[in-house]
């Protein structure tokens, strides 16, 4: 490969990736419905847990699907436009771009529905462990924060098992940064003060 020729397009890429991960489809959807600034509600969080502080279900809902499809539909154009390297810098940056949006103030969501629209764009089958891991540790536990902080611990290794050795990699940066997300979850869950499933809604997303 010619990396000389190749580094516009990868850069285009991981930009495009940002964009589409930076839209704050929280923000926006509980704005357009008449509920203002999600961020003076709950934790401050833009994401489908903190919506649902609101009451509002439906929107809950759609800000989850909306946070998750942005992280998809970045990695399957710029796979589709550039191939498999460039859907991995999307998947990057759209993942970031959520983390940190430039329109405001690099403060935005958590990252797990995100991170597994990423996951979906790059290798669906995977998103079926993730669940499956998800969903054992919820029974189990009935942490949602540390069900999430489980599932994606095993993606990398899961996506290596799978012969998807750049994907695991790109997976161990992601993994991370979601885990630094919910390091306040995490001290919570150290300290038996972390809410569980089915009590009340708890600041895992």
């Amino acid at each position: 490969m010619n990396w000389s020729l190749a580094a516009p397009y990868f850069a285009a890429a991981f930009a495009v990736g940002y964009l589409f991960g930076s839209i704050p489809f929280g923000l926006l959807l509980t704005r357009f419905a008449g509920l203002g600034d999600i961020r003076r509600l709950g934790s401050g969080n833009i994401g489908a847990t903190n919506v649902l502080r609101t009451g509002r279900k439906g929107l809950a809902a759609a800000t989850l699907v909306g946070d998750a499809l942005k992280g998809t539909a970045a990695v399957l154009l710029m796979g589709w436009l550039w191939g498999p390297n460039a859907a991995i810098l999307a998947g990057l940056g759209a993942f970031l771009g959520h983390l940190f949006p430039v329109w405001l103030g690099f403060k935005g969501g958590k990252g797990v529905a995100t991170y597994v629209g990423c996951l979906l764009g790059l290798k669906p089958v995977a998103v079926v462990a993730f669940g499956a891991i998800w969903l054992a540790t919820a029974a189990v536990t009935r942490y949602s924060s540390l069900s999430g902080l489980v599932a994606s611990a095993a993606m990398p290794p899961v996506l290596w098992w799978l012969g998807e050795r750049q994907m695991a990699e790109l997976f161990v940066i992601l993994t991370a940064l979601l885990w630094w997300g919910h390091r306040e979850n995490i001290r919570r869950l150290a300290a038996g003060s972390e809410s569980r499933i089915g009590k009340s809604v708890d600041k895992s997303a």
